[in-house]
């Protein structure tokens, strides 16, 4: 299919809508993004692009203007809440001939995308509050999106990258209430004050434990902070709370985490719901990606990388198909079986940081010391059905 005789409306400026902005221009076709917000910005976060995503990256040819922002992340360590002491090494060089893994702020890779798609032509209309879209059917040929203020927009093809409260996701697939995972966090940037090395530290402990690494030239550490927890009402990302609270939940960790705490002066938390997969990605020319599509906890650091494989594989997806309707199918049909299993590892995985019976915690960190230890290559190889997927090889 032709895609420079396609209009695009893409739905929502972060990282996987602007991505397959990007990709979509490159091929040829008209794109416009509509965005709620004022500007396009992300403050406060950081995040992990795995080669994964770093391969997406390359394909788009801003690999080397996005690492010159990153830290390259060496390794991954696991470590016990109480003294801080080492269970566990991951050495991320065991990934030899792979995109580097980074550490990078949310806001710097927003800005690299959002300049790289301006600079190719792309239209981004800010301030653009969407109401509904109403896919293409009987009586109409092309979906329209239809704006707060009553006024409409017509598409060839329009993709909801509008994260959890998408607008297309429940015009495809109805309304499904999300549940409580019994697990909240917190999330924080600090100065780099205990000169944090360029690794990933999961400090475990019974029912929490906290992630640190660096960003922007080791200046900065990124927090996030997880506790079990029975009740919560609200779902956002952007709840302020007292640092005090938060210091007096992690009160009994040793090692780097006291002093790391200790530096925070502004925090967000939020409750950890689970959304299903939505069993319906596209119809009627529409498509969802990304977290309107597939949402995930934040316990193997793949949602923005997700949403980047979403985005190459949909436009990948269209260019080889006759036409719009076989390409969307296409692309659920390569992305849903590798999204699901990404999706359950990521919700099973908080339980193996947070075991809280003190037995089976030492015996645990025993086998990962062992296992860390005498087969580090086996260690880092259970990964490889994630790191070494390379979506733009097709």
């Amino acid at each position: 299919m032709d895609l420079t005789r396609q209009k695009v409306c893409v739905i929502g400026a972060g990282i996987g809508g602007l991505t397959a902005a990007l990709a979509l221009r490159q091929r040829g076709a008209q794109v416009c993004v509509l965005e709620q917000a004022e500007a396009i910005t992300e403050v406060g976060a950081g995040l992990q692009i795995s080669p994964n995503g770093g391969a997406v990256l390359r394909a788009l040819g801003l690999q080397a203007e996005v690492a010159q922002r990153a830290v390259k992340a060496q390794a991954v360590e696991l470590r016990d809440y109480a003294a801080g002491t080492m269970v566990s090494h991951l050495d991320l060089s065991l990934l030899k001939d792979q995109a580097p893994y980074l550490f990078l702020h949310r806001a710097d890779l927003i800005d690299c995308l959002a300049a790289a798609v301006r600079a190719s032509g792309v239209r981004v209309l800010l301030l653009q509050k969407v109401d509904s879209i109403v896919p293409a059917g009987e009586g109409h040929a092309r979906p329209r999106v239809v704006m707060a203020n009553g006024s409409e927009m017509k598409a060839d093809l329009v993709i909801g990258a509008d994260g959890l409260h998408s607008r297309l996701r429940p015009a495809l697939n109805g309304t499904v209430a999300p549940f409580f995972t019994r697990q909240v966090a917190w999330r924080a940037t600090v100065p780099n004050t205990i000169d944090h090395p360029n690794v990933a530290r999961v400090h475990m402990g019974p029912r929490r434990h906290v992630v640190s690494y660096p960003l922007r030239a080791g200046a900065l550490i990124n927090i996030v902070a997880v506790q079990e927890q029975v009740g919560w009402a609200e779902e956002g990302w952007h709840i302020p709370d007292d640092p005090d609270n938060l210091r007096a939940v992690f009160a009994d960790f040793g090692g780097t985490v006291k002093p790391m705490l200790a530096e925070v002066k502004e925090v967000r938390r939020w409750g950890l719901f689970r959304h299903p997969v939505a069993p319906v990605w596209q119809g009627g020319h529409c498509a969802l990606l990304g977290d309107a599509a597939h949402p995930t906890l934040p316990f193997m650091a793949q949602g923005a990388v997700m949403a980047m494989e979403d985005a190459w594989v949909l436009v990948d997806a269209l260019s080889k198909a006759e036409t719009v309707a076989a390409g969307l199918a296409s692309y659920q049909g390569r992305r849903e079986a590798r999204v699901k299993r990404v999706v359950d590892t990521a919700s099973k995985n908080a339980w193996k940081y947070h075991l809280s019976n003190p037995l089976l915690r030492r015996a645990a960190h025993m086998g990962l010391r062992m296992a860390s230890s005498v087969a580090p290559a086996r260690m880092m190889g259970q990964f490889d059905w994630i790191y070494r997927h390379d979506v733009t090889q097709g």
